[in-house]
């Protein structure tokens, strides 16, 4: 299929703007912070009216996490998802990611736990996993306490919020962990090399491009050796047996298309149930455009069914 006709136009402004002034990864990081905030408020619609709290969750270091508990439906003991911002590590946080996460919650009717881990550079591999680990042992310690099930935790996330997301599972694995019912995965990061076909055919003009996807990566890895970390690329993991099943939400115009199929095909090898749907002539990042296709309110709608179905 086609990229979808308002994505092209959209794609023709973005892209024209950029040939206008400097390019992300001719930016320092906290102008690129304030670029990728600036187009949050102008591409995503806002969220579903649901209530949340604003928590502060310890770090093994002494580090506080801030994290909103967003609380959908009427349950008394909502099932949660402990969800992981992307951003490549450098960008995004809590605000970025409100409206996903509202309508997550109110069409799941479930709890949402965003958790606004430490970004690079001033914090490097492995931080970011190192603070979502602490945020999963302080959602399964305190979950009851919460008025939450902690029977019912999926884990999810977009982009390098999906690494973090099914590293999780393989970390929980190791330590001998319950595995969460669901790992929710919105286009992730999941290859130690950006070699694949499709990020050869789509490296410039469609949203994510591999040179700023490489700046990120360059201020969140501290050398060459990390990348071939499961904690940054999961396809590296020895084994993927025994996870938690997974729905993996990809685009057909994103360079991660092909790494997404791969990590799929892999957990299916490693007899982890996985279902992937591919949405066509989506880019990267759609579930955040509200403001430019309907698509991104339908992707919501079926992955808060997806949610349920695995809460259920």
């Amino acid at each position: 299929m086609p990229l979808h006709p308002d994505l092209e136009a959209f794609l023709e402004l973005v892209n024209d703007a950029n040939a206008d002034g400097p390019a992300l990864h001719e930016m320092t990081p906290g102008q690129a912070r304030a670029a990728y905030d600036r187009s949050t408020l102008a591409l995503d619609e806002p969220g579903a009216e649901v209530p949340f709290e604003t928590l502060a969750l310890p770090a093994r270091d002494g580090h506080v996490l801030p994290a909103r508990l967003y609380r959908g439906g009427s349950e008394p003991r909502p099932p949660v998802l402990l969800f992981f911002h992307g951003g490549g590590y450098v960008l995004g946080g809590l605000a970025s990611h409100d409206s996903l996460c509202r309508d997550l919650a109110d069409r799941a009717a479930c709890a949402v736990l965003a958790v606004d881990y430490r970004r690079a550079p001033e914090h490097r591999f492995p931080t970011a996993f190192h603070d979502a680990e602490d945020a999963a042992a302080w959602l399964r310690a305190h979950a009851a306490a919460l008025g939450l099930d902690p029977a019912r935790i999926a884990v999810g996330g977009d982009s390098v919020g999906g690494t973090l997301a099914t590293a999780l599972t393989l970390a929980a694995r190791e330590a001998g962990l319950p595995q969460p019912v669901l790992q929710l995965l919105l286009y992730p990061c999941t290859s130690a090399r950006q070699d694949t076909p499709s990020h050869r055919r789509l490296a410039s003009g469609y949203l994510l491009e591999e040179r700023n996807l490489q700046w990120m990566f360059d201020q969140y890895l501290r050398d060459d050796a990390d990348r071939l970390d499961w904690r940054f690329a999961p396809l590296q993991a020895a084994s993927l047996q025994g996870l938690a099943p997974a729905h993996l939400a990809l685009a057909e115009f994103d360079p991660l298309l092909d790494e997404g199929l791969a990590y799929a095909d892999a957990l299916k090898s490693a007899g982890v149930r996985a279902t992937v749907k591919v949405y066509p002539g989506m880019v990267h990042d759609f579930a955040r455009l509200g403001n430019v296709i309907e698509e991104a309110a339908t992707l919501r709608a079926e992955l808060a069914a997806v949610l349920a179905q695995a809460f259920r």
